[in-house]
């Protein structure tokens, strides 16, 4: 009787470890896909906090906040051609006309315009992303300071992580309005 005992009580001590094996493998394997889930979000969330920066730069004319959105060497690739370098970016985006004053005792607001970004697709790998997202400009630029449409198109990016900040390392920008800037046929996303 002392041996059935000895063999079931083993048994039992055999099945609870290889329970509590199995939850401790499990748990850290749903622990490591946790972490993972919760890193890619963390970096998903601060990239679009750069894209979101570098559009309210752009828009509220404001050259030094849109250069420090990329990188010292970052590139910025629109229809005429690559600019390289946060001074030169810088000077292009100074050059760039700011939002019209409205005509003197028309009673109307000054004219103003906003880019917006959608359908954002990230791949992240460490300090290395890349992603795709359209934009789509909307102004009041009119007499009857209407919301129009202005263009569109989407950004090709490169974007890197540099002392825990994200960066762009090179935006890509397509204009579906400018011929020259016209993106190629191929689906950009993967």
């Amino acid at each position: 009787m002392m041996r059935k005992s000895t063999i079931a009580l083993a048994a039992a001590a055999g099945g609870v470890l290889l329970t509590l094996l199995v939850s401790v493998i499990s748990s850290s394997s749903s622990s490591s896909m946790a972490s993972d889930a919760a890193s890619y979000g963390e970096d998903r969330a601060l990239i679009e906090n750069l894209q979101a920066r570098y559009l309210f730069a752009l828009d509220f004319h404001d050259p030094d906040l849109y250069v420090s959105t990329f990188t010292p060497d970052g590139i910025l690739d629109y229809g005429t051609g690559e600019v390289r370098g946060r001074e030169a970016i810088r000077e292009v985006i100074a050059g760039m006309p700011g939002n019209s004053p409205a005509p003197v005792d028309d009673g109307l607001r000054p004219a103003a315009g906003r880019h917006h970004i959608s359908n954002i697709v990230l791949k992240i790998d460490g300090d290395r992303a890349t992603g795709r997202a359209y934009w789509f400009h909307t102004g009041n630029d009119n007499p009857e300071r209407r919301t129009t449409i202005g263009g569109f198109g989407h950004y090709e990016d490169e974007i890197v992580r540099v002392n825990g900040e994200w960066l762009f390392a090179k935006r890509t920008i397509y204009n579906e309005g400018v011929l020259e800037w016209a993106a190629p046929g191929a689906n950009p996303a993967w």
